[in-house]
């Protein structure tokens, strides 16, 4: 027998084998990039989590795009929990869910906070679901910046400053802001809280005198929300999900599909953390302007 007459080439073979074997199975998995049963066939509904500030739209808009054109996924749900963040990635993922809604119906679901940039998000959604105790609203822009003035003339620093126009350090943190400075800054919150204020009457095809009677940035419970017309329902994930599928069309059991998530190393995920992004914008010598909800700021 061949085993017999050349037993290493037999162990050989036999080991290669299993070793093939192994490399396709875990090849298999890697490819199916999902959190969940993903072997399930047949109708779905696809999962998008937004976690922690918004301070990138990349990976959303890539997720939403890729859920839109996989006619598989009847529906998609947008987990938010969010205090919000930078203007232009929120305005970014409302854009895209805008083109989305068309395609396939979107719900949000609310975790602990949707709160200014989350809420601008859930917004341009089909419909939203909250828990009754999710932090909720915050519909308003906040800007600022540290000033260092007083620091500096104690410790004996003088800044240097070439510009090109007057305004061009405007929210400088080494001097006193002007009168004219502080209208321009004020003008531009109010266009972008007007923006804030369209998105949501046009989202949620609500009046909107109603709208800006709510958006002074308060927040609201999620039960709260409900009775001023912010949320749809209450309920959690489960009930997003079910409420989703038969928007969908789905019938019968509902199989989910998660997002994949980018595998990253510890040490950048604490790098990257939503606890540093928050303490950045509190510190931040510079001016910075944001949907973010930041009680204390």
């Amino acid at each position: 027998m061949f085993s017999r007459r050349h037993p290493y080439l037999f162990f050989f073979l036999i080991f290669s084998s299993i070793v093939a074997v192994v490399i396709v199975g875990m090849s298999v998995l890697l490819v199916f990039g999902f959190k969940r049963t993903p072997f399930e066939f047949g109708e779905k509904v696809g999962i998008i989590e937004l976690n922690g500030m918004i301070v990138d739209s990349k990976d959303v808009i890539q997720y939403l795009k890729r859920f839109r054109e996989d006619d598989s996924i009847k529906a998609i749900v947008i987990r938010v929990d969010s205090p919000g963040g930078g203007v232009g990635p929120s305005q970014e993922i409302f854009r895209e869910i805008r083109k989305t809604i068309p395609f396939k119906k979107v719900v949000t679901s609310m975790g602990a906070v949707a709160a200014s940039g989350g809420y601008y998000i859930a917004a341009g959604t089909d419909g939203i679901v909250a828990n009754p105790g999710t932090i909720t609203g915050s519909i308003g822009v906040i800007i600022g910046f540290t000033n260092f003035q007083e620091l500096l003339d104690k410790i004996g620093l003088v800044p240097v400053v070439f510009k090109s126009g007057k305004y061009k350090d405007t929210g400088s943190p080494v001097r006193k802001m002007t009168e004219a400075e502080r209208k321009i800054l004020q003008n531009f919150v109010d266009t972008i809280h007007k923006q804030f204020v369209m998105a949501v009457v046009e989202g949620r095809k609500m009046d909107q005198d109603k709208v800006e009677s709510l958006a002074d940035g308060r927040i609201f419970s999620g039960e709260e929300a409900q009775t001023f017309g912010l949320v749809d329902r209450l309920g959690n994930l489960e009930d997003a999900i079910e409420w989703a599928g038969q928007m969908g069309g789905i019938k019968g059991k509902i199989s989910t599909v998660y997002a994949k998530k980018k595998k990253i190393s510890l040490m950048k995920y604490i790098l990257d953390s939503s606890v540093k992004e928050f303490s950045k914008q509190i510190t931040n010598p510079y001016l910075y302007s944001g949907y973010l909800y930041s009680p204390g700021s």
